[in-house]
């Protein structure tokens, strides 16, 4: 008898949500991407909704135009630290780039962060996209995209063969004969490569479930090869049904020469919604945080896609302009998608900046409308979960109690956590250490 396909759901901190402007909204936190208080309280309704995991993203670069959650930002594995003793089930997945950072320190923060938490830790691992994320690292240069990625396959290798580095039951604690651990399973890594000579072993032992979930954000044919060999997850993007499907196809497809199965990897794409009485209040609720975006905002978020290169020099009203090639060494799916739909579309600068700072809401409306088109794209096989954005500051309480209901009344989510690792909630398997099979 198989088993009914469950969807998966997560949420993302994202300071006040909305858009760049939604801390001016009146019920919004203003200061909420530096207030544990409502990052707790984010928390403990993900939580009370059964919700596999919280998503912290980050960034390493900023400048006076950057949007205000950026300038002022608790760091991933602080803040999700701090949660693992206030939660019990949720999922703690931090981002963290494999292009300033060391793997030996990777691998024993999120380590660190999986015993914190009894099995609950998750990595979004990133490249970093923004040029300026150079400057803070002492490098003259920032790495072209194909070579991050080099980078970061290499990355992985290392992190996860640091992660067996002991093995299940390498610590007996025997206190009579003084034996505190067995040395035959203690394994240095002893790694050398193009990029990294990491000799291991960790100083943390193996984690409750195996090794912390490893999640790859972005869409570029490097993103999408990297995750089929190392992650469990990605998270994406997409604006239509039909690309989402052709992504999820070409995904799962890539696993297949990876030597693994489809439902070895979880594809969930980041959605905003408003959750409204019908879809007259929920259109009045995007006016409403829309209206509080100026042009001049606009721009500079738009900016930032593109080595935040300043939008302000060409005419509003005009139609978007020939840029070349800027956007490849940064946000580059992402990129290419704005410029595609400008070009298709026949968008002015304004209503691309405009569209960008303040985009519309995928799923809209009464909580059934909301649950439609998350079952739609579940069925159709556009994804297999969801990270869920609020179009509002107030939006993610109202998902929790109107929407959720009805997704577990349909029979598509969990009424209950199924155990207390996040591997557990995603169905996963316990991988093996390579050293003990």
């Amino acid at each position: 008898m198989s088993v009914k396909r469950q969807l998966r759901l997560g949420t993302i901190l994202h300071g006040a949500s909305g858009n760049m402007s939604a801390w001016r909204h009146p019920a919004a936190v203003a200061d909420a991407s530096i207030n544990f208080e409502f990052v707790k309280q984010t928390a403990f309704k993900a939580e009370e909704g059964k919700l596999d995991f919280i998503f912290v993203a980050d960034g390493l670069y900023i400048n006076e135009k950057s949007i205000p959650h950026f300038l002022n930002r608790f760091e991933p594995l602080t803040v999700l630290s701090a949660l693992a003793s206030v939660t019990q089930h949720l999922g703690l997945v931090g981002t963290l780039s494999t292009s300033y950072s060391d793997p030996f320190t990777t691998a024993r923060q999120f380590a660190s962060l999986d015993h914190l938490s009894n099995g609950r830790a998750g990595w979004n691992v990133v490249t970093s996209p923004l040029e300026g994320s150079a400057k803070n690292f002492s490098r003259t240069q920032h790495p072209e995209h194909a070579l991050r990625y080099r980078i970061a396959d290499e990355y992985l290798d290392v992190v996860k063969g640091l992660w067996d580095s002991w093995e299940e039951d390498a610590f007996v604690r025997n206190k009579e004969s003084g034996q505190f651990f067995a040395p035959e399973k203690l394994h240095a890594l002893n790694h050398q490569g193009d990029f990294f000579q990491v000799a291991g072993p960790l100083n943390i032992g193996r984690t409750p479930q195996g090794r912390p979930v490893l999640f790859q954000a972005g869409a570029s044919e490097d993103g999408k090869k990297l995750a089929a060999k190392h992650a469990d997850a990605i998270f994406t993007h997409h604006e239509s049904l039909s690309e989402a499907k052709a992504f999820y196809r070409d995904v799962k497809n890539q696993l297949e020469g990876q030597g693994r199965v489809a439902d070895s990897l979880h594809i969930f794409q980041g959605v905003s919604v408003i959750v409204g009485k019908d879809a007259e209040d929920a259109e009045q609720q995007y006016q409403t945080t829309a209206a509080l975006v100026s042009v001049s905002d606009a721009l500079n978020y738009l900016g930032r896609y593109f080595e935040h290169h300043d939008f302000s020099q060409y005419p509003l009203d005009e139609a978007f302009p020939d840029i070349g090639d800027l956007g490849q060494n940064s946000f580059r799916s992402t990129t290419d998608e704005i410029k595609r739909s400008a070009r298709e579309r026949g968008l002015t600068l304004r209503q691309v900046a405009l569209e960008a700072a303040s985009p519309r809401p995928r799923f809209s409306g009464a909580p059934e409308q909301v649950a439609d088109g998350l079952q739609q794209w579940f069925d159709e096989r556009a994804a297999d979960g969801f990270i869920i954005q609020g179009g509002t500051p107030d939006t993610f309480p109202r998902f929790v109690e109107q929407v959720v209901p009805v997704l577990q009344a349909r029979g598509l989510f969990r009424t209950e956590y199924p155990g207390t690792t996040l591997r557990e909630s995603f169905d996963l398997a316990q991988p093996e250490n390579r050293y003990g099979k």
